[in-house]
């Protein structure tokens, strides 16, 4: 395809009689699907983008990649084509308008410096919960591959279309940024739909439309027949989106999910959508594998302890702005253990508490507000004797350190207070009722209560009980028919503001998850968590949860 026809992808098909007499439809070409009208309901995740004022306005098309974000092309919000477009507000009034008819008013801008494709925030979350969100491909489509491309652009017949339009488009080749498109029969790309999706066969986003010939296209000359297209590639930003959707204001809850030797982060915002997950030792440095993990916020900051497949722990935090650390070895500042098997880990204010089973026992280490470590100790010196421990979860209620050690299938429970002095260990079931046989265990700290989940009789049957602020126990609960009969291979629970938030890893390799908010007794609807992008075929192992600013 010659390239000197391809022009920026600047849309106008929201001209007014005013911009146009003024002759900017002339200098402002780019994209919209002369395809069929999309059946009702479907691609309901399109976005219609309006940018200007009534007087001077141009028309874009996007995507929902949450309740707050959308995708689109940086063109789109460019002064002029061709120029840059910096992060921040957008330089004029620019208004997205979902498919249930919500009109947002985009506020935020971050571009890619590398393509034509940028992220927005609306000013205000999407109202509707039952709106799709588009998320974004593995891989980059092979030549020949048959996409779906769709937008509010003309079509052949139409200047502003109120429906949106699909269109069938075949990849012709790919490069670091950009995938080149021609479309199937008299499918074609025109003015109103820049930014729009191209979609792959499993609805995921490939790439985000820029540039076409516009070839059959209204107000286009009929000496133009070419369909070919150029789209901006989104296959391979999920680990960016991520990071960039996770600066939204509001409390979230941070994961981490290992499988086989890899872990990965992930983050649940506060409406309600998860980002993608991304490897943590591409982004903290590779540690020879990890075994297991645990994760604990303080503020915005969220900090990982990992235990390797060396037997060492290692320690790295990943930053507000979602820039990381590098791994730190723990056993090098804290002293070293051996036969470790297990991590937990919690916050109580800046300081950051860390648990860990050696040889069956229980180890304590504090890591201070000003980056220095105490000396790992053995707990059963200074609360009660135990060993043989398999697994062990921590909770933080008002500065207490609350802890959980299952042992011979039995939990007992101890708690660290605020001036260093360990409680003896107690059985939880003599406490809360009995269960069968505990597998895996956690806990959050939620309004001066640790709530602690269970997971029995090989992960089959699940629990719920509370080490309540008052020092008793609330009856253990089953959650296992509120679950759908899962098989749970790890828990995580943390506090998010003001639920609990528990999550599992399945045997059918899934991550569920729930919440409970304080005011009431019952569990939300289970839901699978997103596919972890990236995973490898390892099955899923531990999952911990944490919540940060």
């Amino acid at each position: 395809m010659p390239a000197p026809r391809l022009r920026p992808a600047r849309t106008t098909a929201l001209l007014s009689t005013t911009a146009v007499a003024a002759g900017l439809l002339s200098a402002a070409p780019a994209l919209a699907v002369t395809g069929p009208e999309a059946p009702a309901g479907s691609h309901a995740a399109v976005v219609r983008l309006t940018i200007g004022d009534e007087t001077n306005s141009r028309g874009c098309s996007a995507s929902l990649v949450d309740a707050n974000w959308i995708v689109t092309a940086t063109s789109c919000f460019a002064a002029t084509p061709g120029t840059s477009v910096p992060a921040g507000k957008p330089a004029l009034k620019s208004v997205a308008t979902l498919s249930d008819g919500q009109a947002v008013e985009i506020v935020d801008l971050v571009p890619r410096a590398d393509r034509d494709l940028v992220l927005a925030r609306m000013a205000t979350p999407a109202a509707a919960t039952g709106l799709p969100w588009t998320r974004f491909a593995p891989a980059v489509p092979a030549p020949g591959t048959e996409l779906t491309a769709a937008g509010f652009g003309r079509t052949k017949t139409e200047w502003v279309p109120d429906k949106v339009h699909t269109g069938t488009f075949t990849v012709n080749a790919s490069d670091a940024g950009t995938v080149t498109l021609t479309g199937k029969g008299t499918d074609a790309l025109c003015k109103g739909d820049t930014g729009g999706p191209l979609l792959n066969a499993a609805g995921q986003l490939v790439g985000v439309n820029s540039r076409s010939w516009q070839g059959g296209c209204l107000a286009t000359p009929t000496t133009e027949t070419r369909t070919g297209a150029i789209a901006a590639r989104a296959d391979d930003l999920t680990a960016w989106s991520a990071e960039v959707r996770s600066a939204t204001p509001g409390w979230k809850t941070e994961a981490v999910v290992q499988a086989g030797t890899s872990l990965y982060q992930g983050i649940r915002m506060d409406n309600g959508a998860w980002t993608g997950f991304t490897d943590v030792q591409t982004k903290a440095g590779a540690v020879g594998g990890i075994r297991t993990a645990a994760v604990a916020g303080i503020n915005s900051d969220t900090h990982v302890v990992a235990l390797s497949t060396n037997g060492r722990i290692y320690h790295t935090v990943r930053r507000a702005d979602g820039s990381w650390q590098n791994f730190g070895d723990v056993f090098g500042v804290a002293g070293a253990l051996t036969g470790v098997t297990q991590v937990s880990a919690v916050s109580t204010g800046a300081e950051l508490q860390v648990v860990a089973v050696s040889g069956g026992k229980v180890f304590h280490t504090l890591r201070k507000a000003d980056g220095t470590w105490t000396p790992f100790g053995d707990v059963a010196a200074v609360s009660s004797p135990i060993s043989g421990v398999s697994a062990v979860a921590t909770a933080n209620t008002d500065g207490v350190l609350q802890v959980i050690a299952v042992t011979g299938g039995k939990a007992y429970h101890t708690l660290r207070t605020t001036a260093g002095h360990w409680s003896p260990w107690g059985d939880v079931a003599q406490a809360a009722g009995a269960t069968g046989p505990v597998t895996s265990v956690a806990m959050a700290g939620l309004n001066g209560n640790a709530h602690v989940v269970l997971a029995t009789d090989n992960g089959t049957r699940q629990y719920h009980t509370a080490r309540l602020a008052s020092a008793s126990w609330s009856p253990v609960k089953e959650l296992t028919a509120h679950l759908g009969g899962i098989t749970v291979k790890s828990v995580g629970a943390a506090r998010s503001e003001h639920d609990l938030d528990l999550a599992f890893t399945t045997s059918d390799n899934r991550v569920v998850y729930t919440s409970r908010n304080t005011a009431g007794a019952l569990f939300t609807n289970p839901v699978t968590v997103p596919t972890i992008q990236g995973t490898p075929t390892a099955p899923l192992g531990t999952i911990a949860l944490a919540g940060t600013l």
